[in-house]
């Protein structure tokens, strides 16, 4: 399996980051002051590049198809941890359409679709404040006979950085490789 190191935050991909997000949605950070402009300087993004040996379309439908969602939701570290077999995954794959994975505990909705392209969606876990989502981007580009998805993760709340990296990994990279390959 061939997957990219560990997340590197740059000053380039936070202000990439920073500006996607305040582009798209308004931002609330909890426990940032923000500076005598009212501009909070405490941002936070993810920067993940991995290669999974399959084709574009084929990473696409895994992404945007509930059925083949669940598939990949079998793999994960998440389900595997999980008592109980979690809901199955809902998924309306059209701009302003739905999203409830992993039981519900990943929730949105669709913000943009390019298919094969690009994947675009304001995106939350189930235990933030209310009416707080961030943005997920997953672009798909053909790396070799695989695909890379160049994925940033922007406008989630302070201190989450970490966790939600490895959460990436653990719950959709790895299980996306395995379940392609």
């Amino acid at each position: 399996m061939k997957l990219s190191g560990e997340p590197r935050l740059t000053r380039r991909l936070l202000l990439v980051g920073g500006a996607l997000a305040a582009g798209t949605l308004r931002i609330r950070t909890a426990g940032a002051a923000p500076s005598g402009d009212g501009i909070s300087h405490s941002a936070e993004a993810i920067h993940q590049e991995p290669i999974v040996n399959a084709q574009r379309h084929q990473v696409y439908q895994v992404l945007t198809q509930a059925n083949r969602f669940d598939r990949l939701m079998a793999l994960s570290d998440a389900v595997k941890s999980m008592a109980v077999k979690p809901a199955p995954a809902q998924i309306t794959a059209r701009a302003g359409g739905a999203f409830a994975l992993f039981g519900g505990y990943i929730s949105g909705r669709f913000v943009e679709l390019i298919p094969d392209e690009l994947l675009v969606q304001a995106w939350r876990v189930g235990d933030w404040n209310r009416g707080v989502f961030s943005i997920a981007r997953f672009e798909f580009r053909t790396e070799g006979a695989g695909t890379k998805i160049v994925f940033d993760h922007t406008g989630f709340p302070a201190g989450q950085a970490q966790h939600l990296a490895e959460g990436w990994y653990a719950n959709y990279w790895r299980p996306l490789q395995m379940l392609l390959s």
